[in-house]
């Protein structure tokens, strides 16, 4: 998609509704002057308001910007109008790979090393650029036409050289010194990496129980 300095709502065709999130809407859309296909995330000012996440978000996209990666989800550009904030973002066509994953139950062994090697890569860039995602799951990596894994949803990443304290991300992806509440760094997503290459291969995580103190005593 050609780079442009300012963009509004108009310089796009909106289509079809694709997902939907605790902030907004995403929907396919093309930019109407190259006819670019991407996905337009549409986030509502009163619920960033709500939640009080409006710096949560600008870290998002100071983030996720910046990245460019074959196996990193693009974020293109972003604009707003007086409601709403909107994310221009690369079209992962395929969807979620929690998905695939549900529906096979598992992958074959040659599928989960081409998903755990495009991850380990993406991950390594992401480390380089003092990046932590820090929510690495199936629901957050997506794929494109051709089934190229994608890391997408920035929402909880950082960008520093500091260790960090606050605890997040999902509880059966957790690492040790997370669920622990001490002091991480990038190693939080090379845990969950390990979490996943076991995930594909049997379709559970291994930590998995009925509820978070049955999942924390696994750990």
């Amino acid at each position: 998609m050609a780079a442009k300095e300012e963009w509004s709502i108009s310089d796009f065709e909106i289509g079809k509704f694709i997902g939907e999130g605790k902030f907004g809407k995403v929907y396919l859309a093309r930019e109407k002057q190259s006819g670019y296909v991407v996905a337009l995330k549409v986030i509502f000012k009163a619920k960033l308001e709500k939640y009080r996440s409006h710096a949560h978000l600008r870290r998002e996209i100071e983030i996720q910007h910046g990245l460019n990666h074959p196996n990193v989800l693009r974020l293109f550009a972003w604009f707003h109008d007086e409601t709403r904030v909107f994310l221009v973002l690369e079209y992962a066509a395929r969807g979620e790979l929690y998905k695939l994953l549900k529906s096979l139950h598992h992958f074959s062994e040659k599928r989960a090393a081409t998903y755990v090697s495009s991850l380990a890569g993406a991950l390594a860039y992401c480390h380089e650029k003092h990046v932590i995602h820090r929510d690495i799951k199936p629901e957050n990596l997506l794929l494109d036409i051709e089934g190229r894994l994608k890391i997408a949803d920035f929402g909880w990443a950082v960008q520093s050289n500091a260790k960090r304290h606050t605890m997040c991300g999902t509880i059966d992806y957790l690492a040790p010194e997370m669920v622990e509440k001490k002091e991480h760094d990038h190693a939080v997503d090379n845990w969950t990496l390990g979490i996943l290459c076991y995930e594909f291969l049997y379709g559970v995580p291994p930590f998995e129980a009925e509820d978070e103190y049955g999942t924390f005593r696994s750990e």
